[in-house]
């Protein structure tokens, strides 16, 4: 009987023991939660906004690699890409799904899961778009940033106003392919008309009609070229550097790394805070909070951003005015 209770014993503390070294593996094999990225540019233009977004993803506790996986899905500017992407992303049984770059990017998140948390950056207005019930309650499974581009608008052609003779035409580059194109063109044509200025709208949705527009500006006698807030836009900042170079054009951009490429200006709102901030909304929903009860975050900062070795470039002197009110200037 000795005999059998000493065998029983040590059993059972190989048992326990085993138990106890297997114990951590297994925690330690649990596959990281993931987060679905679906955004409509090239990975190559949007590395800063990836940065921004992990920072905010940071300030949650989640780091990309130790505690969270990040499944990366780029549409390189093919929104045709993007109902596929989307159903890739939801049949992979991620836990937030991020939705970046435009209205179109945020409708095939939708349209791909009608349950799964989604965090979302556009451009335009996420209640006129159908993503949320209102900004202070979204309410539903969708929740994230907006620039509210359009509302920026008369501000930028104010300031573009400013560089060039009275009554001289400002070029204004659209992306008809985005869903924002209708109401921001009737934003930006009552924009125009209330403070009198002439516009030429440009319609460009791929690289090649690039020069066309700019001949076209050249041919009408345009003085300087607006470029709406389109992610489109942010792809094609370096080729736009070097065509207003090589046309003399003041060119007004809304993102501040056009400016530091080449470009003369940039009036818009802080986009990287944005993404940090979707960063951080991902992170709380990845903690258990609801989408609905987070209130879609707006811009609380917008930059005006000179450079002057492009002024000087293009024989253009910059107004005191403008100087002034500048966040940032590039000697």
């Amino acid at each position: 009987m000795r005999h059998h209770l000493g065998m029983d014993r040590r059993r059972f503390l190989l048992s326990s023991l085993a138990a106890a070294v297997s114990q951590p593996l297994a925690v330690a094999a649990q596959p990281l939660p993931t987060i679905g990225f679906l955004a409509l540019p090239a990975r190559d233009t949007f590395d800063s906004l990836v940065s921004a977004f992990c920072l905010g993803l940071g300030e949650t506790g989640h780091v990309e690699g130790k505690n969270v996986k990040i499944e990366y899905r780029w549409a390189d500017n093919d929104t045709a890409r993007l109902p596929t992407l989307a159903a890739d992303l939801v049949q992979r049984r991620v836990a937030v799904l991020v939705a970046v770059g435009s209205l179109a990017v945020a409708r095939a998140a939708m349209a791909a899961t009608a349950t799964l948390p989604i965090v979302f950056g556009v451009a335009g207005d996420p209640v006129r778009g159908g993503l949320v019930a209102s900004l202070s309650r979204p309410g539903g499974h969708t929740t994230g940033g907006t620039l509210f581009s359009a509302i920026l608008l008369t501000k930028r052609l104010e300031v573009a106003r400013e560089l060039i003779p009275r009554n001289s035409l400002v070029g204004v580059l659209m992306n008809p392919t985005s869903p924002d194109y209708p109401p921001d063109l009737a934003e930006l044509r009552n924009a125009a008309r209330s403070i009198g200025q002439p516009i030429l709208v440009l319609d460009v949705s791929a690289a090649s009609g690039l020069s066309a527009a700019f001949n076209t500006m050249v041919r009408k006698h345009a003085r300087a070229l607006l470029v709406m807030t389109d992610v489109l836009f942010n792809s094609y900042r370096q080729e736009l550097v070097a065509l207003t170079s090589r046309h003399s054009m003041p060119m007004i951009h809304f993102l501040r790394d056009a400016v530091a490429e080449g470009g003369l200006m940039s009036y818009g709102a802080d986009i990287p805070e944005l993404y940090r901030h979707i960063g951080a909304y991902t992170g709380r929903v990845l903690k258990g909070e609801k989408p609905a009860d987070l209130p879609v975050v707006q811009p609380t900062k917008v930059e005006l951003v000179i450079n002057l070795k492009t002024a000087k470039a293009l024989s253009l002197t910059i107004p005191p005015s403008l100087l002034a009110r500048a966040d940032q200037v590039i000697e």
